[in-house]
């Protein structure tokens, strides 16, 4: 069964171009890429703040998709933001892992609370996906990649998500010694940050090694301030 997957940083759905908040051109971003299960980073969740609303149900109501958000923290005390997934089939189980915060901090960027969401998707003999967004210092760096290394299944596995760091990184490599990284199935170069002019690619889709990757991209489309990265698999 061929699957297309996308990992997207939406910017908590923000429109790069204009500075709105526009759900419009996020779900029109996905159905360009044909994608059949997202993993959203920097999404917000449903307060009462006028501009934290239930991202990923709208996005997913939009595009007739099942959805699950999982929480990493609540900006000033009440407004949740996080992860989330959105998919063309059930969810069938999600769990929202927290990611440890370095004690004491050692680095000197700006610091904050992550998480690591894990579903089962109920397609094919069950898929589980993983979606997560690294923080900025080593220190957090090391403590996202032990979460997540600890959390991936053995088989039919996937870990997608904006790791903010680039690839020649040696932070990743826990997880390249176990996993697939679908970049080596690109043709040529390709970068995702900013989107209008990229620079760097620190977002990623690995998988686990007994799934078949057909091809995987980075399409220069405008919308969040992150280009989305897509890659088709085969379960």
């Amino acid at each position: 069964m061929k699957i297309k997957l996308m990992s997207y940083n939406t910017q908590h759905c923000l429109n790069y171009i204009t500075r709105q908040i526009d759900f419009d051109i996020m779900a029109d971003t996905i159905r360009k890429c044909g994608a059949d299960i997202i993993g959203l980073q920097e999404m917000r969740n449903e307060s009462e703040h006028p501009e934290y609303d239930n991202q990923a149900g709208i996005l997913a109501e939009k595009l007739g998709f099942y959805y699950y958000f999982a929480e990493a923290i609540k900006f000033s005390g009440v407004n949740p933001y996080g992860n989330a997934i959105i998919s063309r089939y059930p969810i069938k189980n999600a769990q929202t892992v927290m990611i440890p915060d370095p004690d004491p901090k050692t680095g000197d960027r700006y610091y904050e609370t992550r998480c690591l969401l894990k579903a089962e998707i109920d397609v094919g003999d069950g898929l589980c996906v993983c979606v997560s967004h690294f923080g900025l210092n080593d220190d957090e760096q090391i403590n996202a990649v032990d979460t997540v290394v600890k959390n991936l299944e053995d088989k039919t596995c996937v870990l997608m998500g904006d790791f903010n760091v680039t690839p020649e990184s040696t932070v990743l490599n826990p997880i390249r010694e176990i996993m697939f990284d679908t970049a080596e199935k690109f043709d040529g170069e390709k970068l995702s940050y900013p989107s209008d002019k990229p620079e760097i690619k620190i977002d990623y889709i690995f998988t686990s090694k007994d799934i078949k990757v057909l091809g995987a991209d980075i399409p220069a489309i405008v919308s969040s301030d992150h280009c989305p990265h897509i890659a088709d698999i085969e379960v």
